[in-house]
């Protein structure tokens, strides 16, 4: 028979296991075990923490972190950065985000992670000055140090180069040439520059910086898988097929109660406004922001695995405690605020998961962002989106497949649910904006709203690559950008072409999205 010392070995062995496999459950279930024989073990308590955190359970997260610094955990700064992450990342409490991250600080003076996040959050809530004095503080650690290569890539964002011979652009480079550099550290400043150069008009080089900041960020990763991906896009159709003529789409899914407020989802190709439109909706006093929520993606890979073929034996008993749960936990994340009908659910990704949105809510709208195609694949090009969610988004090629995919699926949702999924055209909107967004306001049965053109006055928190480009007035510089790169994007041109998709020649005169 073992005893207990040998026992608590045993768990904190397996349960060490389980971390690295990502088994959360499992290191859960582990993790209680071994507390529930050793309370005192303060490093137990940690990574119960993390692995709650990335089980979705936020709440017993911060507990699990709370409870670890009150055992006295070896690295208490680390403990409170955990902290922060979720309290900003995930229940949008950025005030105790803050103070998390000033704990952390008080601990150990200008800690590299705590003023990154700092700065980071402080860009998120608009405060310019602030960001850039976090990021200044790091540039003290010397280039070669991670944090403070990480914080030049910020910095080249808020105070961009005024000229082509800017030191910061051949720093960046500079930088961004050092072996002992991360890849992830390593690509975010060659995208730095490329952005850097874009707003500079200098187009092949801007456009050479991106592809080299793609291939680093990439080149570990598996490679994108088209056939994979058109297999898993095909299941889902298959899982939510069109109904026979006499059939209404909504009508056999109508199990789910009305709540309030309800849900509107903002989908559709990653960097086609859904930032800029979930701002501008956020403006209207009966619309609450929710920004990009995890909610419907841990559904799918957690309670609804396997999805889709798990949609096929959903039962209307289920579906109301899920529909309940999603709603109980996305109304925690708004801030308060009285004579609110919709709040937002901005993932751009959710396209693909329209049929399970429409299954939980039947009553619920959902806007489908577009813009001309070329001017998303460069916003996709100048971002470093994660390689192991986003294989697609390392080349032109993958950009391409991908948006015909997604266009795949829009007109798949609009066949299925015409009343209740709609379009809204970014590259017309910022044209001329008021006729589009009156269309919108009316089919969500929500009055004009002069406010809503005055979006970048919100003081809200905007956690996307664009939370700088939605904080100032309505301008359409983004819109057309392609033209300036014509040669470049010839091959995508070419893919969409043989596609079908209608694009507009770089002669004329007003863009027009192609989704």
């Amino acid at each position: 028979m073992q005893d207990a010392g040998s026992d608590i070995a045993r768990l904190r062995r397996r349960a060490g296991g389980q971390l690295a496999r990502r088994a959360w459950a499992a290191a859960i279930a582990d993790l209680r075990a071994l507390l529930a024989q050793a309370p005192q073990d303060a490093d137990a308590w940690f990574n119960l923490g993390y692995a709650l955190r990335h089980a979705g359970a936020f709440e017993e997260a911060l507990d699990a972190y709370a409870e670890a610094l009150r055992r006295g955990v070896a690295d208490p700064a680390i403990a409170h950065l955990n902290r922060a992450a979720i309290l900003a990342d995930h229940l949008r409490r950025d005030e105790a985000a803050e103070a998390e991250l000033g704990r952390a600080l008080a601990l150990v003076p200008e800690h590299p992670g705590a003023l990154l996040n700092l700065g980071n959050l402080h860009e998120e809530r608009g405060r310019r000055p602030q960001a850039v004095e976090a990021y200044r503080a790091l540039l003290q650690r010397g280039d070669g140090d991670p944090a403070a290569a990480e914080a030049l890539a910020r910095l080249a964002q808020l105070q961009p180069p005024a000229a082509v011979d800017d030191p910061l652009l051949e720093r960046l480079q500079r930088v961004a040439g050092s072996p002992s550099l991360a890849p992830a550290t390593r690509a975010n400043l060659w995208l730095a520059r490329g952005r850097a150069l874009d707003a500079l008009g200098a187009s092949a080089e801007a456009f050479d910086a991106l592809v080299r900041g793609k291939s680093i960020a990439h080149a570990d990763q598996a490679a994108y898988d088209p056939a994979a991906a058109e297999a898993r896009v095909q299941a889902v159709l298959d899982a939510f097929p069109l109904p026979a003529p006499d059939i209404t789409p909504t009508g056999a899914a109508g199990t789910a109660p009305a709540m309030e407020p309800a849900p509107l989802w903002i989908c559709g190709m990653f960097r086609s406004g859904s930032t800029l439109l979930e701002q501008v909706l956020a403006a209207h006093p009966a619309v609450a922001a929710g920004g990009e929520l995890d909610l419907l993606p841990r559904m799918v890979a957690g309670a609804l695995a396997p999805f889709p073929a798990s949609m096929a034996t959903l039962d209307a008993p289920r579906l109301r405690a899920l529909a309940q749960a999603y709603h109980r936990a996305a109304v925690a994340r708004l801030p308060p605020a009285a004579g609110v009908r919709f709040f937002t659910d901005k993932r751009p990704d959710n396209l693909l998961l329209v049929g399970l949105a429409k299954r939980l809510f039947p009553r619920a709208k959902v806007v489908v962002t577009l813009r001309d195609p070329r001017d998303v694949a460069l916003s996709i090009l100048m971002q470093h989106l994660n390689p192991r969610v986003f294989p697609w988004a390392a080349t032109l090629d993958g950009i391409g497949h991908h948006f015909l995919l997604q266009r795949r699926l829009a007109a798949h949702w609009q066949a299925l649910y015409p009343d209740d999924v709609m379009a809204f055209d970014y590259d017309a909107f910022v044209a001329a904006p008021e006729a589009p967004l009156r269309c919108l306001l009316d089919a969500l049965g929500l009055s004009w709203d002069p406010a809503c053109l005055r979006f970048h006055e919100l003081g809200n928190t905007v956690k996307t690559a664009s939370a700088w480009q939605v904080r100032r007035p309505l301008y359409g510089d983004a819109s057309g950008r392609w033209r300036r790169y014509g040669g470049a994007l010839r091959p995508l041109e070419q893919m969409l072409l043989a596609a079908g998709v209608d694009l507009p020649a770089a002669s004329d005169q007003a863009p027009v999205a192609a989704l």
